[in-house]
């Protein structure tokens, strides 16, 4: 289906084109019935239990709850688990990069704008300095069933994405292409698909997990969107999730798993003088 330049789409709209014979890896039995405890490097300590259909969580011995999951792993050993929240009336999407090697996490805590804020236009917001997105991602660090110490974990802000180029293909018909340009943003392009012809510049996060493997968050700025993904380099897999509003009446989300076989097109190395 070809797209008009112009013609943007809802994130539920995105959803229904990735859904048909998506690359979707399958959700993980093995985390069911088991226990991690959380200690976070700022001094939060959440105890988080699995089961085979809801994740329990109970945060410093107070507040606690729980929510489906989804939990999926492109390496041995560590796992991404993608869940949302409702607290105070905010609702939240929470994804964990779970790493048993390394006895270590990082949580990505996101936040979509109320539509108040999504008035704003992006030459306002240029000039009082803000953020072009008013999409939120804050993150998190810490060390899994054992007290933090400082750099128990390694998993870290990197630019060894920068300058590459390369193509996901997340089922028959959705295909796209990012270029990481630098440490703060990206490129993307719909080769094919419900978005074809569309093409961006976001807001961009790159942490290395391992050896090739990284996790990256987007924050979109015409339709709110964040998007997170794992991305292994060296088995040419990725696996995250996207998450917005399913429609234009801000009363409903839409939070749908995206899995791809990747290959890198080409590397950029930019001369320093």
């Amino acid at each position: 289906m070809n797209t008009p330049h112009s013609d943007w789409i809802t994130v539920g709209a995105l959803a229904e084109g990735f859904a048909p014979e998506a690359f979707i890896l399958p959700q993980l039995a093995e985390l069911a019935g088991k226990q991690f405890n959380l200690f976070f490097a700022n001094g939060w300590e959440i105890v988080h239990r699995f089961d085979a259909e809801q994740l329990h969580w109970a945060a410093d011995g107070h507040s606690s709850g729980s929510a489906s999951y989804r939990a999926t792993s492109i390496r041995p050993g560590i796992y991404l688990v993608d869940f949302l929240k409702s607290e105070h009336g905010q609702d939240w999407s929470i994804s964990l990069v779970l790493d048993t090697l390394t006895h270590s996490f990082t949580a990505v805590i996101g936040r979509l704008p109320r539509e108040p804020e999504t008035h704003e236009g992006l030459y306002h917001l240029a000039l009082a300095g803000k953020s072009l997105t008013r999409v939120d991602a804050q993150f998190f660090h810490g060390s899994l069933d054992t007290p933090w110490r400082e750099g128990s974990c390694p998993h870290a802000p990197t630019q060894e994405l920068v300058g590459i180029r390369n193509c996901y293909r997340y089922s028959p018909t959705e295909v796209y292409e990012h270029i990481y340009l630098n440490e703060h943003y990206y490129a993307w392009q719909c080769l094919k698909g419900v978005e074809q012809g569309l093409c961006d510049t976001d807001r961009a996060h790159y942490y290395k997990i391992a050896d090739q493997l990284y996790l990256f968050v987007w924050r979109e700025k015409i339709v709110p969107t964040l998007g997170l993904v794992m991305i292994d380099l060296k088995n040419h897999r990725s696996d995250g999730k996207i998450f917005g509003y399913a429609g234009g009446s801000f009363d409903e989300l839409s939070n749908f798993p995206v899995s791809s076989y990747c290959n890198l097109v080409n590397t950029t190395v930019h001369a320093h003088d």
